[in-house]
């Protein structure tokens, strides 16, 4: 049951102000009462009404002046301003310059004033509702970030923390989740964001032109070079310099990037002297980075001043309860960017979404539902709408696994590319007596991935070591 609105009335005139409270509390409204303006603006607070009915000539604190004094406050209630004084400049006065929601002439008409009491009620409501919502998304939204989950909340407090300090920040996460926009979002949020933000791929370029991209290069610094460059270093001066894949910059521009990062100066390819720059590192990586450490793929030194800050993604599959409000946000992007409106999703299609493992993450998600959109056109997104590889339209795998009849192999639809190629292995491996290195040859694997895929799946054989030992003596390598 909605509890009744809440109603203060300010009116020197006492038989007026208790008339029309008597008469605004029988229509099943709580209220309350001020002689004027400085008595109604001590007792708000309190009584925190959702309508305010105020008189606009009053002693010690008149009409407008309440208004004022009640929106410097904060979440001030629509106003129903009454006065004997009617003119047109009053009026437009009352409802722009105060804010008021209504301007009547004493004699109150009743009917009028209930009419408007709801209106007025209505407006309160919705604009708390609007507060509301916007709060929600405030806690649930960062950036092009949105999340409700507790793994996304403790991302965006890290985020909201460190993003008004000069710290750089590690990002490590799958592909897909989603780093970029972690990255922008520290950028948006800092000192720094009307500055550049400047992102670069590291593994998108070859090594030979990835020292130029991050450092620049002078005229005539090598072949080609018919210009002066400025690398993406310089370009992100007084900004924010975003390395994508940092564990995929070759080891000698690692070792340069830590020296910008120690000494904030940057020397251009071909160039003599240093400059100095300002900017904020944030980098990040898809593969756990002391593993990159210890693989020699990343510099331990260079790890470490990365590593002030760390933030990690989680997978969308560890973060389901997040795919319905990401399926909004995602499909409020796709209609703006097709022109078109917002387009219902069936329950069936989020329990879908939610049954399905997302090894994408969120850019799988982005591209599954664009593609729906465009399928779906103005009709409402079903199942049908789905590629095959969420499992729609699949029947289920039998009981038995896989078919292995007379050297081939059947498999259904919807079986996981990893239970498919454990069934190819072990398929051919069965096939071929168990010879390992064999198998690995027709599969075009190395013996190694072989033997670790067998260890894998607990499935190592006593007769693939005979077998292999004997192929071996013979001279079958």
């Amino acid at each position: 049951m909605k509890s009744p609105l809440r109603v203060l009335i300010a009116d020197d005139d006492e038989q007026d102000r208790n008339y029309l409270a008597g008469k605004v509390a029988s229509w099943g409204y709580i209220t309350e009462t001020a002689a004027d303006g400085l008595e109604a603006y001590e007792k708000a607070p309190n009584f925190q009404p959702h309508v305010l009915i105020t008189d606009l000539r009053m002693p010690r604190m008149d009409g407008f002046e309440l208004i004022r004094k009640l929106q410097a406050l904060g979440n001030a209630p629509p106003v129903i301003m009454l006065t004997q004084f009617s003119n047109i400049e009053t009026a437009l006065a009352a409802i722009h310059e105060a804010g008021a929601f209504w301007f009547v002439d004493k004699p109150v008409p009743l009917n009028a004033l209930q009419i408007l009491i709801e209106r007025a009620g209505e407006q309160r409501k919705l604009r708390d509702e609007n507060e509301r919502l916007r709060t929600v998304l405030m806690r649930e939204q960062l950036g092009e970030m949105v999340g409700k989950s507790a793994q996304m909340q403790d991302v965006f407090s890290v985020v909201r923390q460190v993003a008004p300090s000069k710290a750089t920040v590690l990002i490590t996460g799958e592909s897909g989740t989603g780093k970029e926009l972690v990255a922008r979002a520290v950028h948006a949020s800092s000192p720094r964001k009307d500055a550049p933000f400047v992102a670069l791929n590291c593994a998108a370029l070859p090594e030979s032109l990835i020292e130029s991209e991050l450092f620049g290069h002078e005229r005539g610094a090598f072949t080609g070079a018919a210009d002066r460059r400025l690398g993406r270093i310089e370009l992100a001066h007084g900004g924010t310099l975003f390395l994508d894949e940092i564990g995929e910059l070759p080891m000698a521009m690692q070792a340069k990037l830590l020296r910008v990062l120690e000494d904030s100066r940057v020397q251009r390819l071909g160039g003599k002297g240093e400059i100095e720059v300002d900017v904020r590192v944030l980098a990040a990586t898809n593969r756990p980075p002391q593993k990159a450490v210890k693989e020699g793929k990343l510099r331990e030194d260079l790890f470490y001043r990365l590593n002030v800050f760390h933030v990690v993604l989680p997978p969308l599959r560890e973060r389901r309860e997040d795919i319905p409000v990401l399926t909004q946000a995602l499909l409020a992007s796709l209609k703006q960017k097709h022109d078109r409106p917002m387009t219902p999703v069936e329950p069936a299609v989020l329990e879908r979404f939610n049954q399905y493992h997302w090894p994408g993450n969120v850019r799988e998600l982005r591209n599954v539902l664009e593609r729906a959109v465009i399928l779906a056109g103005d009709g409402p997104i079903t199942l049908a709408h789905l590629p095959l590889s969420l499992g729609v339209a699949a029947p289920p795998p039998p009981s038995e696994g896989p078919v292995v009849e007379a050297g081939k192999l059947t498999l259904s639809l919807g079986t996981s590319l990893h239970d498919a190629e454990k069934a190819l292995i072990l398929a051919t491996l069965e096939y071929l007596r168990h010879n390992r290195r064999r198998t690995a040859e027709v599969l075009g694997l190395s013996l190694k991935t072989i033997q670790i895929k067998l260890k894998e799946y607990r499935l190592a054989t006593e007769g693939g070591k005979d077998e292999e030992s004997q192929s071996q003596a013979a001279g079958g390598e």
